[in-house]
C-alpha cells in the first residue's frame, strides 16, 4: 500500500477512535519528528518536548486534517508549531543572527568571501578536524535565523523535496529556493571563516 494512503487509513482509524493506529502513526513518524526538532533546537531535551507536544497535538487536532495535502505535510506542520512555541517559551533566548546581518553576507559584492578558502578540503581530511568542523557546522546552523533554518532542517537533514518544503511553511517554490540558497550561503561564509583560521 503506498504511504498517503496507508497513512490516510491510519488517520480515520485514530478519528474512529482506535488508539493503536496513532500509535502506528507514531512510531511511522517519530524519527523524522525527532531529527527536525532536534535540527531546530540546542538541546535533546528540548527537542523531545517539542516532539511530545507535537504528537499531542496531532491527536488533539487530527480531525482538523482535510487531506488536502499529505499526512506527513500537516504533520510537520503541526511538529514546527511544537518547535516554535518551544523556542518561544525558553527563559533565556539563543543569540541567532538578525535578518538584516544574514542579508549584509549575502550582498553581490561580498560573494567572493562565500566561497571556501584554498586548503580546506586538505584541513577538513583531519579526522579530528572534522569532528569540530561538525560541531562548527551546528553552531552556524543555530545561528541561522529560524525560518532558515526550518527550511535548511528539512531539506538537508530531512532530504524533502523543495515543493514539499514550500507546502509545510506555505511558501511559494520560489522563495523557499531563495532561503535555501542564502542559508547554505550564510553556513558556508561561517565555516570559510573558521576553515581560514578565524573565530566563527
Amino acid at each position: 500500500m503506498p504511504v498517503t494512503e496507508l497513512d490516510d487509513t491510519l488517520v480515520e482509524r485514530v478519528r474512529a477512535g482506535d488508539k493503536s493506529a496513532f500509535e502506528v502513526l507514531m512510531h511511522r513518524y517519530e524519527d523524522k519528528v525527532f531529527r527536525l526538532a532536534v535540527g531546530m533546537m540546542k538541546n535533546r531535551e528540548d527537542a523531545l518536548d517539542a516532539v511530545q507536544d507535537a504528537f499531542l497535538n496531532v491527536y488533539r487536532k487530527i480531525d482538523t486534517f482535510r487531506g488536502e495535502s499529505a499526512f506527513s505535510t500537516w504533520l510537520y506542520k503541526v511538529s514546527l508549531n511544537s518547535v516554535y512555541m518551544k523556542l518561544r517559551s525558553r527563559s533565556r533566548h539563543e543569540q541567532t543572527e538578525p535578518l538584516e546581518v544574514l542579508e549584509k553576507i549575502l550582498d553581490p559584492a561580498k560573494t567572493r568571501i562565500l566561497m571556501p578558502p584554498a586548503g580546506w578540503s586538505t584541513r577538513a581530511d583531519n579526522e579530528l578536524l572534522r569532528k569540530e568542523l561538525s560541531l562548527k557546522l551546528r553552531d552556524a546552523v543555530e545561528a541561522l535565523p529560524e525560518e532558515y533554518r526550518a527550511i535548511f532542517t528539512l531539506r538537508e537533514v530531512e532530504e524533502l523535496s523543495n515543493q514539499e518544503v514550500a507546502d509545510i511553511l506555505g511558501l511559494s517554490l520560489a522563495a523557499t529556493k531563495t532561503r535555501l540558497h542564502r542559508a547554505r550561503l550564510f553556513l558556508r561564509q561561517r565555516l570559510s571563516k573558521y576553515l581560514q583560521g578565524d573565530a566563527a
